[in-house]
């Protein structure tokens, strides 16, 4: 930046004296190449994406359309998994003749839980193409545990998977089987 000096002139005569200068740091490139920075950065940084997990539904229906026959399914080839309250997780592989609180069986979210349950119905299956994972959570199950679940689906490459709401049936067992295990577990202090 150019500066202009001025001559300082007091009408005597004599020996000029040159006065100290003091010292002059000009920072108007260094506030130019902070804002070239600050657009170079926000130009080449890539901002995040927000990750969004495909549930893939199905269309609705149309009103005209026939309804479908309902269909036979075998429980060999589908698993249900109830969701419930506390972290807590339920499975059974039952119809409504059969299932009992001592038939509902609790697991964990973990690797040698739920995951392995998974594994082994999949292996256990007689037709390991149509096995069918039927999610079920609870009123009481939390957000964090459906997408858990959801995620397990990815983990076991489970393709074939369902949410539905729990059934009355079911769900007076499972409120049974809860109660049992909160009745049997001590007081604490």
């Amino acid at each position: 930046m150019a500066e202009v000096q001025v001559k300082d002139n007091s009408g005597k005569g004599g020996k000029v004296r040159s006065k100290k200068q003091v010292p002059h740091v000009d920072l108007t490139p260094m506030v130019d190449l902070a804002f070239l920075l600050i657009t170079f950065f926000m130009l080449v940084t890539t901002f995040n994406k927000p990750n969004v997990m495909d549930l893939g539904l199905p269309a609705k229906p149309k009103p005209d359309a026939p309804k479908p026959e309902p269909t036979e399914i075998d429980l060999t080839n589908s698993i249900s998994i109830i969701i419930g309250k506390d972290n807590r997780i339920f499975y059974h592989q039952l119809d409504r003749a059969g299932l009992t609180a001592e038939n509902l069986k609790e697991t964990t979210f973990d690797r040698e839980g739920i995951t392995k349950v998974i594994e082994q119905a999949k292996a256990n299956a007689k037709d390991k193409d149509k096995f069918t994972v039927i999610i079920k959570p609870t009123d009481d199950a939390v957000y964090k545990n459906f997408v858990d679940i959801l995620d397990e689906m990815a983990i076991t490459k489970n393709e074939i998977y369902g949410i539905t709401d729990i059934k009355p049936w079911e769900e007076a067992i499972y409120k049974q089987k809860v109660g049992e295990t909160a009745a049997v577990s001590p007081p604490t202090k």
